[in-house]
């Protein structure tokens, strides 16, 4: 028999349950970047001020980072399919419910209930892609980063066409693509059996136990300290209609996705992901300067926010990956435990930065961000052994499970097992 060496398996070809779940994650990932274009249409037609529109985000990603610790407890009972299903149908009934509403403060609160939908979705989610897609786990991050990619440039698009009509259409624009995000999900994803062992709902916490998860997840914080600072207030000093802020906002949700899926693997393959981060933040921290510095001049602000693209693509996918495999827990356990952390710098940030703003000026918010990002360099380098050590074991495979997965009806006991191993490539 003649020696044959397998061809790698492409990332985007993919049973039909990844990609009804991919589908499902690029329309969840719209509803970050869809209120964008919207923000200063609503300040103006509810009578709110920007530090009250950023409560948007702020009780949207609060509500999902405290959330995200249950999600493992819930799955674990209820499966992972119903899960799915039911955060996407809490996301369809609470965007429509925005839609509905006459208050900045009815809003705020619409938005809190979308955020428990989007925790138990995209907690699940990447765990599901992960377990189910061809092409092993590299492959699985980089289609759950075009999802988001794809969801965060076309939901400005989406959001500033419809909010140029009203500025309630985006949100019947989500609801509406979540309801079929939630058929397809019926209709493709199979439900995976029930794990044999519940997840407790203190795995999370226990889980940052570990150096490794601990230090990336406190890294996210700061990055998301940032991001979502330049997501929340950008809009302001652009001085744009919400149809143009939604092509501002593309271009750059173009770029995420860019560098996320074609770029991020290459820089990471050829410097190391601990290089890339560093150098990175660099990036983003001077780019967060440029916007402070001239937050008076929209040009500039435009011009910054859509440049910042590029970074905020490589740092989300090598940081996905890493946390998945810098740490021995399981991976819906850290999934859970590193979206708590960075979704608690995502929710407070903006509501920082809008009393910083009242307080003093609008460039003070985006010199915070700018710290945040550089501040975030040395967290890094503090676990950056154990980030090199992780990043060896993917660079020679995926690391084996701990357990095995049983199959079939349980054998008699004193029977001999029998193991199987399958190969990761497409002719498997």
């Amino acid at each position: 028999m003649s020696a044959s060496h397998p061809r790698t398996a492409s990332p985007f070809r993919q049973p039909k349950a990844v990609w009804a779940v991919a589908f499902a994650c690029v329309i969840s990932f719209m509803g970050i970047g869809l209120v964008d274009p919207i923000l200063p249409a609503l300040a103006t037609s509810l009578h709110a001020s920007p530090s009250q529109v950023s409560l948007l985000f702020s009780s949207y990603l609060i509500v999902t980072a405290v959330a995200m610790l249950i999600v493992g407890w819930v799955s674990s009972r209820i499966g992972a399919k119903r899960t799915l299903v039911t955060g996407l149908a809490i996301i369809v009934v609470f965007a429509a419910l925005a839609g509905t509403s006459g208050s900045i403060n009815g809003i705020v609160g619409f938005r809190a209930g979308w955020g428990l939908g989007n925790a138990l979705f995209i907690a699940t989610s990447l765990a599901v892609i992960v377990a189910s897609a061809s092409g092993g786990f590299g492959g699985a991050i980089i289609l759950y980063e075009t999802a988001l990619g794809l969801g965060i440039a076309v939901g400005p698009l989406l959001g500033g066409e419809l909010g140029a009509i009203s500025w309630r259409g985006p949100f019947f624009g989500v609801a509406v693509l979540m309801a079929i995000a939630l058929v397809a999900t019926l209709a493709f994803v199979p439900a995976p059996p029930k794990p044999e062992r519940r997840t407790s709902p203190l795995a999370p916490i226990a889980a940052l136990r570990h150096r490794g998860l601990l230090t990336m997840g406190i890294m996210a914080l700061l990055y998301n300290w940032g991001f979502f600072t330049m997501l929340g207030y950008a809009p302001y000093p652009m001085e744009l209609d919400a149809h143009q802020l939604g092509l501002v906002f593309t271009g750059w949700g173009l770029l995420v996705a860019a560098f996320s899926v074609f770029f991020a693997p290459r820089l990471q393959a050829r410097f190391g992901t601990a290089p890339v981060l560093y150098a990175n933040l660099v990036g983003l921290g001077a780019v967060m300067a440029v916007i402070a510095s001239g937050v008076d001049t929209p040009t500039v602000v435009i011009v910054a926010v859509i440049a910042s693209g590029i970074f905020i693509g490589i740092n989300n996918t090598l940081t996905t990956q890493a946390v998945m495999v810098v740490s021995p827990v399981e991976r819906p356990v850290a999934s859970s435990a590193y979206g708590f952390l960075r979704f608690i710098g995502g929710g407070l940030a903006p509501y920082v930065a809008g009393k910083l703003a009242d307080a003093t000026d609008l460039s003070v918010p985006f010199y915070l961000g700018a710290g945040t990002f550089l501040l975030a360099i040395p967290v890094l380098a503090s676990g950056h052994r154990l980030l090199s050590e992780a990043e060896s074991r993917l660079g020679g495979g995926e690391p084996v499970a701990p357990a095995l997965t049983p199959v079939g009806r349980r054998v008699a006991d004193g029977t001999r097992p029998v193991v199987v191993a399958v190969g990761s490539h497409e002719r498997a």
